[in-house]
């Protein structure tokens, strides 16, 4: 997803011989893209994709840095599905699990595997 996740995420791909798909916030990508609006905290968001890089029914996993709230994270899956992909797990770095994100992603029908958990606000 976003920012750092590229990091880690083209990392995964890389290392399992599979394609790496950004997903960018709004204006960012150089090509025609689909996208999805989702709420902040603190206001509002976009992301978006380039919709030929999926294929109908293809599987995809995403991958990031960090998991806190989960609005991110549901919205990423909200925006592959919409392309016609098939999300069923996203694995991070970090989880911060007081803050809910991988409930909501639960209830986004997508399963959460991280590396290391810190609790706390």
């Amino acid at each position: 997803m976003e920012a750092r996740g590229f990091i880690f995420g083209a990392a995964v791909a890389a290392k399992l011989a599979l394609p790496f798909l950004p997903i960018r916030k709004s204006g960012k990508l150089p090509c025609d893209t689909i996208g999805v609006d989702y709420a902040l905290e603190y206001g509002s968001d976009r992301l978006e994709m380039d919709p030929a890089s999926i294929a109908d029914g293809q599987r995809v996993v995403m991958v990031d840095d960090l998991l806190a709230t989960g609005g991110t994270a549901c919205a990423t899956a909200e925006l592959l599905r919409k392309a016609g992909a098939v999300v069923e797990q996203a694995f991070f770095v970090i989880d911060l699990p007081d803050l809910g994100g991988a409930q909501k992603l639960a209830q986004c029908g997508v399963r959460v595997g991280a590396l290391m958990e810190f609790e706390g606000d």
